[in-house]
């Protein structure tokens, strides 16, 4: 089993912290975000990393090198241009083989069990979401849930940036895409599975959201 960590975004609305530092650098609770990730993957038995590359993201691999401090493996796929989320992956699809992967957002952090995800897809699914109730900063949800699968777009869950992914998910897919529009076109089909953590998410998308949890961390 495989997994990939979306690390290649400016992280634009976090400046100027991430003017001179890529997002999954920024430190909390005294290590970097991405450590708490790696380390979260490898106790879950993820043995191969894959961590895309863009705004400092040499930064990145030197502060991670080859994974073995972490007990795992790890190789880059250097973009010399944003491919977003979606053409990122796609970008990183001869690293990560045919096989169904693990995908996790570089800025999470979570005391999500990675342990519960599956390592494999029912017949016909192309991607399993874990989903949280729609937090209250958050003015609009992303989907409806219920018995394990996606069944709308919706208000009262959002997408955790945490998925287990086949890559017939990207099937004639290329170039500069969303990977958000890949779930809305295979919802319309069916082929989304789920669960729900209501455990502790944050979504560092904003640099207010960033010094909350830092001072919360910070705290305990």
């Amino acid at each position: 089993m495989k997994a990939m960590i979306l690390a290649a975004g400016r992280g634009t609305r976090l400046a100027p912290l991430t003017d001179g530092t890529p997002k999954p650098l920024l430190p909390l609770a005294g290590r970097p975000l991405i450590e708490w990730q790696v380390q979260a993957l490898a106790g879950a038995g993820i043995r191969e990393l894959v961590i895309n590359l863009h705004h400092l993201g040499e930064q990145i691999a030197d502060h991670l090198g080859d994974g073995s401090r972490f007990g795992l493996t790890i190789q880059y796929s250097r973009e010399t241009a944003l491919l977003e989320t979606g053409g990122g992956i796609v970008n990183a699809l001869p690293l990560l083989g045919d096989e169904t992967f693990w995908l996790l957002n570089g800025d999470i952090y979570t005391d999500f069990d990675f342990a519960t995800l599956p390592t494999r897809l029912a017949p016909g699914d192309r991607a399993h979401l874990v989903l949280t109730p729609t937090p209250a900063y958050r003015e609009a949800g992303d989907f409806e849930y219920a018995a394990g699968r996606v069944t709308a777009r919706g208000d009262a869950f959002v997408y955790c940036g945490i998925a287990v992914i086949d890559p017939e998910l990207f099937a004639g897919q290329t170039g500069h895409f969303s990977l958000r529009d890949c779930y809305f076109d295979n919802l319309g089909e069916g082929r989304l599975s789920a669960q729900v953590h209501g455990g502790d998410w944050h979504d560092i998308g904003t640099l207010a959201q960033y010094q909350a949890l830092k001072a919360t961390l910070d705290r305990a």
